[in-house]
């Protein structure tokens, strides 16, 4: 094993090997020494899925009650009122082919992309540029739609969007380290109760197999999913 700060190891001390029910997991994560800044709050899951085969993928976005603790950077490709929609609901840049040409050119800074459908002819191309980084407008996310200004200000306030890897994970943010304990907790219980619809219909088994909580510099916390 690498090496592990005192801190990490203190907290090791404090928390028990075996999965706990969620309020239990943020009341310890709370006991955790934390660091010199508010850390992220992450939640990782292993589904029972082969994530080989195409119509087993679990991807989507969802709106955690109480969001993540910061404002998401969203770009949106569109044009004429829709784009108008999208400037008024906080995208931080809007346009076409000058937009797609710019990420061509290297340009990542950005934490989410929208696309209006009339606009895939300038998205189309960005596959291999914004599909390693899981920021590629897609229908199935809800990134590729008509109601721009809606979806915007839900993205921007915090909407997280999330794909399983290829060994069948998904990782995804509930907040911050700041956060009340029941704002966690219901960040938390609402993604997971979400992802128990998501089962795919050639999943077979248990769906949801292990989850495990942490901050940005904690040890995991099992969870109690079953």
């Amino acid at each position: 094993m690498g090496y592990r700060s005192k801190r990490y190891r203190h907290s090791t001390e404090k928390k028990k090997p075996d999965p706990v029910p969620v309020p239990e997991a943020v009341a310890t994560l709370k006991k955790f020494e934390g660091a010199k800044f508010d850390e992220t709050v992450e939640l990782a899951l292993k589904l029972g899925i082969d994530a080989k085969q195409s119509n087993q993928s679990v991807r989507g976005s969802f709106s955690l009650p109480h969001g993540i603790g910061k404002t998401v950077r969203v770009i949106v490709f569109a044009e004429g009122e829709p784009a108008a929609q999208a400037k008024a609901a906080g995208a931080i840049e809007v346009g076409g082919e000058d937009l797609a040409k710019r990420i061509l050119d290297g340009w990542l800074d950005f934490d989410v992309a929208i696309a209006h459908p009339g606009m895939m002819r300038h998205v189309g191309k960005l596959g291999r540029v914004l599909g390693p980084h899981g920021k590629m407008p897609s229908p199935k996310s809800g990134t590729v739609t008509d109601d721009i200004g809606r979806v915007v200000k839900e993205f921007v306030a915090g909407k997280i969007e999330f794909r399983n890897d290829d060994s069948g994970n998904v990782h995804v943010i509930v907040g911050k380290r700041s956060f009340p304990p029941e704002k966690l907790v219901a960040n938390i219980a609402a993604f997971l109760e979400y992802v128990h619809t998501l089962k795919p219909p050639t999943s077979k088994g248990h769906f949801l197999q292990t989850a495990c909580l942490s901050s940005t510099m904690s040890p995991g916390i099992p969870l109690a999913v079953s």
